[in-house]
């Protein structure tokens, strides 16, 4: 996209089915999943609250993190705050037996709602989105579930996650689809296929998980040997040789793009995310008091579109090296596909 309007314009709202929440929220999964040791619960607690103290409304959370921990952790500590945020958590992707399982049939969608309605410490679930789509469940299916559960007013509205622009039309059919939450960020581009239209077409917001890239597109990228087992980097190509060394190569290049506009590296790429449309909200994730504030900056700033473009042309998906997950897990995902460079 060329000719961007620049970012920023202060923490304007934005439209998520019935709330209005700021461009960027908090994803919470770090805090207990997926990048090694979680943090002591009384860490995870200051970032929570630090994060409401600077104006996020919207908390991310799954089923899936720390199979149900973090859902856990959001309920002890955000409860109190309940009427101040908007509350949104997924079904249908769960670890069993340290395997993670897919299951969009209603009698577990229905099961999990009320699992998490427990954990969650509330009786209504803001937003409740289908974590991954189940291939041998017809989305209609799934989604029906989901529209009873709103009947029944114990969520305020539905989304998808990992879900194609086909998939996300289907579902639209049975019952209006608040949001579709995809991979989004300078180097995962799979939104610019087909979601991203699809979803402004639709009045559906593109919640952009990972638009650091999972710590990559920040002042200090990941260093690979130093990461703990357990961490999912570990097993995601661009981060593993030949990919990685190519892709650190780009991660100069942007950050003297973010130096040169007086900008941090982590700045630029949420300044990038929210301007790819007014229906795009970004949840980056952190257990770091200082990131957070820093990622949060990003809403507030005003970056030139010639800046914003410059690195859109440096780091996308035909000059990203490797793919984004596995092979295997790329198997259980419904998204359009998206090209590297190698």
């Amino acid at each position: 996209m060329t000719g961007t309007p620049t970012a920023g314009a202060g923490r304007a709202l934005r439209t998520l089915g019935p709330f209005e929440v700021p461009a960027v929220g908090l994803g919470c999964m770090n805090l207990s999943h997926a990048y090694g040791v979680p943090p002591t619960p009384e860490e995870a607690e200051q970032l929570l609250l630090t994060a409401l103290e600077e104006g996020v409304t919207l908390f991310d959370t799954a089923a899936l993190y720390g199979s149900g921990a973090n859902e856990k952790l959001l309920g002890r500590v955000l409860a109190d705050y309940r009427d101040r945020i908007v509350l949104a958590s997924k079904c249908g992707l769960t670890s069993v037996g340290g395997r993670r399982v897919i299951d969009g049939h209603p009698k577990t969608i229905r099961r999990s709602a009320d699992e998490a309605l427990t954990r969650l410490r509330t009786d209504v679930l803001d937003l409740y989105y289908l974590h991954r789509v189940d291939r041998q469940v017809p989305i209609e299916e799934s989604v029906g579930a989901m529209a009873e559960l709103v009947v029944a007013g114990k969520v305020r509205a539905i989304g998808l996650s990992e879900a194609s622009a086909g998939t996300l039309r289907r579902a639209h059919v049975v019952h209006p689809i608040a949001a579709l939450q995809n991979e989004y960020s300078l180097w995962s581009r799979n939104p610019e296929e087909r979601t991203l239209a699809a979803t402004r077409e639709l009045g559906v917001a593109l919640v952009a998980f990972s638009p650091l890239a999972r710590g990559f597109l920040t002042s200090a990228p990941p260093d690979l040997p130093s990461l703990p087992e357990g961490d999912i980097r570990r097993g995601m190509p661009r981060f593993n040789t030949p990919h990685y060394p190519a892709n650190l190569a780009l991660w100069r290049e942007l950050r003297q793009i973010a130096e040169d506009a007086g900008l941090t590296l982590a700045q630029l790429a949420l300044a990038w995310a929210v301007s790819r449309g007014s229906h795009v909200i970004a949840i980056p994730g952190t257990r770091s008091v200082t990131h957070l504030r820093e990622n949060l900056s990003a809403a507030d700033l005003d970056v030139p579109g010639e800046t914003l473009d410059a690195a859109g042309r440096v780091l996308n998906a035909a000059t990203v090296h490797g793919a984004r997950y596995s092979e295997a897990l790329l198997a259980d995902i419904d998204t359009e596909p998206c090209g590297s460079a190698g």
